[in-house]
């Protein structure tokens, strides 16, 4: 049987060219963050099911990808739950692991786990792999990377000024242009208060959450057919749509959470410069977040020259390790969606030139001889840290300049009878077709001066 070639929905593969752009982007994240004082950690891609599920509210859990027990899953069924065909009520009977959803409640649990061996306040990154059973559409996958920073333990508005500005640096760092938008969970509960949906507020906040994707008539819709009245959803309109932070704060003084929700985004203004946010953020009261978890301070990012959606986001939690034990711990953070971000600078063509090239030069043989030679040379230049590649066969010129052509290398290397003999070779720049001769001591200095 012919199997065939081919990606499950929802994953890619990466060629090397992409390799290295998503190595760049890692590497400017992870600079940024070891900047500030993060220290990088990994956790296993599957968790228990029980660590997973109740973190991420309805929509999240249906997400999760749950990963079936070993040997015959279906045994410890009850009878009676296999008769119903219930899906739902077997996953507690086939499946205990799942793979992770994303960095964060991973994290809580490793918290709880080890904060006998850990220093408070604890600063972490993390780069690795999360799955989601999501409907796969251009810009989301099953499979994805975050990058993520969280900070528990003492924690105030200059832990989440702090991350605002890695966003900010990052994004500067990327050369991609994005719109940091910044938002309180406790000014939604004081718009639900206001509203007197408070008992409802989750509900409302899902619905808002949505608002990039179907709009405010989208939302309005979606908010009338669970019920909300007409006058509650003009209010919750009415609040969520104010621009001006102080003008809210007036609107919200009726509601005790909903004033202390502005006073803590207003709290983060004295850690910038003039106590003014940096010019591509803003207070934007329409920003929800769904997840369950978020307590306060909430985050956003999306590119303003791309239509993709967010590429970053995140939040404070102020009890998220309180159901692994260790309650009253509060923590802060935010993540990047390295997918998106690739696709954003892959389709403003924002990746800088050099990514292109894997190795500094190729080494190109006219004899048999030569080859032999051409492999003592290149581990003298590979013992000074020069990246160096070897057409492995003798083959005609023509066909090995096409290998280098579709390698995209900056410099080729050739030899033959006469190189050998004077040990000068002949350097030959791929871009301007410029060519010199060159001693081994020679070509160690050039590559060194031109990395």
């Amino acid at each position: 049987m012919q199997i065939q070639a081919s990606t499950l929905k929802g994953t890619r593969d990466y060629h090397p060219e992409q390799v290295v752009r998503r190595r760049y982007i890692f590497d400017t994240i992870r600079g940024v963050f070891e900047l500030y004082g993060f220290r990088p950690l990994e956790t296993p891609a599957m968790e228990k099911l029980e660590t997973l599920t109740g973190k991420y509210g309805d929509e999240g859990d249906r997400l999760i990808f749950k990963v079936l027990n070993n040997g015959d899953f279906l045994a410890k069924v009850p009878d009676e739950i296999l008769q119903q065909r219930d899906y739902r009520a077997m996953i507690p009977w086939i499946a205990r692991r799942a793979l992770r959803y994303d960095l964060t409640v991973p994290f809580a649990r490793y918290v709880v786990q080890h904060r006998h061996q850990l220093q408070f306040p604890f600063k972490r990154y993390q780069i690795q792999p999360v799955w989601r059973a999501d409907r796969p559409q251009k810009g989301r996958y099953q499979e994805f990377y975050q990058c993520d920073a969280d900070v528990v333990g003492p924690i105030s508005a200059a832990s989440e000024a702090e991350l605002i500005e890695i966003y900010a640096e990052v994004f500067r760092q990327l050369q991609l242009d994005v719109r940091i938008r910044i938002n309180n969970r406790k000014v939604l509960e004081g718009i639900a208060e206001i509203a007197q949906v408070q008992d409802r507020w989750q509900e409302m906040t899902i619905a808002i959450d949505k608002l990039d994707k179907i709009g405010t008539e989208g939302v309005r819709h979606e908010l009338f057919s669970k019920g909300f009245t007409s006058q509650q959803i003009e209010t919750i309109f009415d609040l969520l749509l104010t621009e001006d932070i102080y003008i809210l704060a007036e609107k919200l003084k009726v509601s005790a959470i909903g004033s202390q929700g502005v006073e803590e985004l207003l709290a983060l203004l004295p850690y910038f410069d003039e106590q003014r946010l940096p010019p591509n953020a803003v207070f934007d009261f329409t920003l929800a977040r769904g997840l369950n978890y978020y307590t306060g301070f909430i985050v956003e990012v999306v590119p303003t020259e791309v239509q993709l959606g967010s590429i970053g986001g995140g939040g404070r939690y102020d009890d998220l390790t309180g159901v692994f034990g260790l309650p009253n711990l509060p923590g802060v953070g935010i993540s990047f969606g390295a997918e998106r971000i690739y696709d954003a600078l892959e389709t403003l063509d924002r990746f800088p030139s050099h990514l292109q090239w894997d190795i500094s030069v190729l080494l190109l043989s006219m004899d048999a001889v030569s080859l032999q030679h051409a492999f003592h040379l290149a581990r003298q230049l590979r013992r000074h840290h020069i990246p160096v590649d070897i057409y492995p066969q003798v083959a005609k010129f023509k066909k090995q300049m096409k290998y280098a052509n579709q390698r995209k290398v900056p410099y080729v290397l050739i030899i033959g009878e006469d190189e050998r003999i004077q040990k000068r070779y002949t350097l030959k720049n791929m871009a301007t077709g410029e060519q010199q001769s060159l001693a081994l001591d020679e070509l160690i200095d050039f590559f060194n001066t031109h990395s």
